[in-house]
């Protein structure tokens, strides 16, 4: 039996249609592909789509706001996404490094992140927001770390030499071993969950932005919700980059990269709400995010955000939810690896609460922690997360690989001092993930 993806089908229904067109022109009516992608299913709200990761329902590494919907939903509706890993999933236990660095410089100019969708939200108009709960996340049993010899990454002129290493993603346990006596906890998330740009034409799915994409931000996990402005009519929905755990900082470019067998997500359209940038709903919080090549700037746009949102909860000024953010809120770096470097806050949905706490500066019984500090944040980030990498050589023994790799995985790097004209960063890691003492 023979496939034919919803690209082809609806490629049929718009035969004389550009992508860009058919954006502002869905069809009124289905074709029987779509029909089929509507499955029986009541557990979550609205009509139950799936959508698997084919072929023909994926894209490697750029978004194009032209790409032709590979699903049309209502807002509200449910869908069960597969995905695919690195490459159009050309990555899985056995390819070497050396592999995996062709399969970028071979392909310059988009990401690694294999992207499943678009999805065409019916209701969704620029100037809206698009809410994306995350419902359900199962990954696929396995994992990779990689370092590509002398690129990428936060230290590629240090990591000359490259590594891959493999791992089995235990579900019951939660627990992926990385080496005897060393187990990372699992948490998986999409490292890429967002809408189309604005603008037209082809862009590397690397760089996050307003339309969210490549957050790589470990906090965006089952049962929270992503918020997100919409730029094109029907928003298109596309997912991918499927992380299993990730520090705060993905310093050598990788998470636990993975795919997901299923993230089901429910899409709703909001239309009171007005955004600029992605924020994350979870249960108790809030997270406002910012993003920059220049982390200091990053720092400040996520600031300028977490004060955007305080003013909106506390009715108060600007300039006095500004003063507030660092009493109130947890910040932290995203990543520094996505040519845009991030910072997130988290704020709590008790006005009352605050999630600010003092940052250690020496080893507790908690955590390995390491910190700097200077005016400017891109060399605090650098001297702190580089003496991580030394102390566990020392400290664990690890390889100058291996530390790099434990390190990109579970580091959680957070910012101290953010309003001094010198700002701190301290880095831990949890010293629970050593099973044998």
């Amino acid at each position: 039996m023979q496939f034919f993806g919803p690209a082809i089908v609806s490629a049929a229904i718009c035969a004389v249609t550009s992508g860009a067109v058919f954006a502002q022109q869905p069809p009124s009516a289905q074709s029987g592909a779509q029909k089929l992608m509507a499955v029986p299913g009541s557990k979550y709200p609205g009509r139950m789509h799936v959508l698997p990761a084919t072929m023909e329902t994926t894209q490697w590494g750029w978004f194009d706001n032209a790409e032709l919907p590979r699903l049309i939903i209502d807002s509200g509706d449910t869908v069960a996404i597969e995905s695919m890993s690195h490459s159009h999933g050309q990555l899985w236990p056995g390819r070497t490094i050396e592999e995996l660095k062709k399969l970028r410089t071979d392909w310059p100019g988009r990401g690694p992140m294999t992207l499943t969708g678009p999805i065409f939200v019916n209701g969704a108009e620029p100037g809206d927001t698009l809410q994306i709960k995350i419902q359900k996340i199962v990954p696929r049993p396995w994992g990779a770390n990689f370092n590509v010899p002398g690129l990428f990454g936060q230290f590629p002129s240090k990591f000359p030499d490259g590594q891959v290493k493999y791992f089995y993603l235990d579900s019951e346990r939660k627990t992926a071993e990385f080496a005897p006596g060393i187990e990372i906890p699992l948490r998986p998330f999409p490292g890429t969950l967002g809408v189309a740009r604005k603008e037209p034409g082809r862009y590397n799915a690397v760089p996050p932005g307003p339309f969210a994409g490549n957050l790589d931000n470990r906090d965006l996990v089952e049962g929270t919700t992503l918020h997100v402005p919409v730029f094109v009519r029907g928003a298109l929905v596309w997912q991918g980059d499927s992380h299993a755990a990730q520090g705060n900082g993905e310093i050598n470019l990788t998470g636990l990269e993975t795919a997901f067998q299923e993230i089901t997500i429910t899409a709703t359209v909001d239309k009171t709400t007005k955004l600029e940038w992605p924020r994350i709903e979870t249960p108790t919080a809030w997270i406002t995010m910012g993003f920059d090549e220049d982390l200091s700037k990053a720092l400040a746009n996520a600031k300028s955000e977490t004060a955007k949102f305080l003013a909106e909860q506390r009715k108060i000024s600007p300039d006095q939810a500004m003063a507030l953010v660092s009493k109130t809120s947890d910040c932290r770096v995203t990543q520094v690896v996505d040519i845009k470097k991030g910072v997130h806050c988290t704020t709590s949905k008790d006005a009352s609460k605050s999630l600010a706490e003092p940052r250690p500066t020496v080893e507790t019984p908690e955590y390995l922690v390491t910190s700097a500090a200077d005016p400017d944040m891109n060399k605090a980030m650098d001297s702190a997360s580089w003496a991580m990498i030394e102390l566990l050589q020392k400290e664990k023994s690890l390889s100058r690989l291996d530390a790099y790799s434990l390190a990109s995985m579970t580091m959680d790097c957070r910012v101290g001092e953010m309003d001094a004209a010198e700002k701190s960063v301290h880095c831990l890691v949890a010293k629970s993930m050593w099973t044998k003492r």
